[in-house]
């Protein structure tokens, strides 16, 4: 089969599954959103899922966007993956790499509309973004939408000035660690778990059995030291007193004009505003273009189907196996909730 027509298979498969989507979102959002996927896609390779070399960047002044939306966590290479949002962590990486050595760029834009995520992912993004800064001397701005929670709000450290619209939430300094216990649940059914370990802490953590007092302490540990390096951040990037910073960082969800009193944030602004304000201080005209790295068809099709997965009733097993396999259960979390 030649490329074009295996091309166009591949099309009409994705066509395909757009249709049975139709009948829960509307046509025309959903067309304007294939259009511009598929517009925006950059070739076969991009379309497979291959790594892309930013061969569409800019070739005049430009800033470019990343958008920290949904759950920050790992990249997915799973196509048909279920994950929250279009956050991209390894296309972001790559692409703050390529900017760093592209004359043409400006500056970064972060539109962050997260209730955070990941330790390590919030974490590895920000201190490439403060790599980006140290060794172009260029700055970097946020825009918060609906929300920049947690490791949203850790990310938006690595930004010079940051601007939110009068209805986000942010804030939610804090670390969290979430475990299940099914101890009472496997007495009722009659089910257990038997682990075989190397030491009395190996298991730790278990939804089979409950925390000794060694092993809360433990886990505290680990949260202590993720929350220390959170307010450290938060004290750099806001050039706030650490005490401050702590007084603040209980955890609590702030509004925009709470953080704005309370130095978290720089400015209230509607996305418009902010971007034209941005465009002004980073030297570059009203009109220059603003590049937003392409998803690939992977994660078009990611989001078809994800969707389309949340419509679908779940049985009781499926639920039950959903919580009891919760990929989040002791994952040391920068998360609101």
């Amino acid at each position: 089969m030649k490329l074009k027509q295996f091309a166009a298979v591949i099309v009409a498969t994705v066509l395909f599954a757009a249709t049975g989507y139709l009948g829960v979102q509307s046509a025309s959002t959903l067309n304007e959103s294939l259009v511009t996927g598929m517009e925006s896609v950059s070739g076969l390779s991009a379309f497979f899922g291959a790594e892309t070399d930013f061969s569409d960047l800019p070739a005049e002044p430009f800033l470019a966007r990343l958008d920290i939306t949904g759950t920050i966590q790992p990249s997915s290479g799973d196509p048909f993956a279920v994950t929250d949002g279009w956050y991209d962590h390894d296309l972001y990486m790559d692409l703050v790499d390529a900017l760093i050595d592209d004359p043409d760029n400006r500056g970064i834009l972060l539109y962050i509309d997260s209730p955070g995520g990941t330790v390590y992912e919030s974490d590895e993004l920000y201190l490439k973004l403060m790599e980006y800064r140290e060794q172009t001397a260029r700055p970097v701005y946020a825009y918060f939408a609906s929300q920049a929670c947690s490791g949203g709000y850790y990310i938006a450290m690595a930004a010079d000035e940051i601007y939110a619209n009068r209805n986000a939430w942010t804030g939610s300094i804090g670390v969290i660690i979430s475990l299940m216990n099914y101890e009472g649940l496997s007495e009722k059914i009659g089910v257990t778990e038997v682990d075989i370990t190397s030491g009395r802490n190996k298991s730790m953590g278990s939804a089979w059995e409950s925390l000794t007092d060694e092993q809360r302490g433990i886990f505290q540990s680990l949260v202590d030291e993720a929350y220390g390096q959170f307010v450290d951040i938060v004290a750099a990037g806001r050039k706030l007193d650490r005490q401050r910073v702590t007084e603040l960082a209980d955890g609590r969800i702030y509004s925009a004009q709470q953080a704005l009193d309370q130095g978290l944030v720089d400015h209230i602004a509607g996305e418009a505003d902010a971007f034209a304000a941005i465009l002004e201080k980073a030297g570059l005209e009203p009109d220059a273009e603003i590049y937003i790295p392409a998803h690939t068809a992977s994660g078009w099709l990611n989001l078809l189907f994800s969707r389309a997965a949340a419509l679908r009733p779940k049985t009781e097993l499926e639920l039950f196996r959903e919580l009891t396999a919760d990929k989040r259960n002791g994952a040391l979390l920068y998360y609101a909730g």
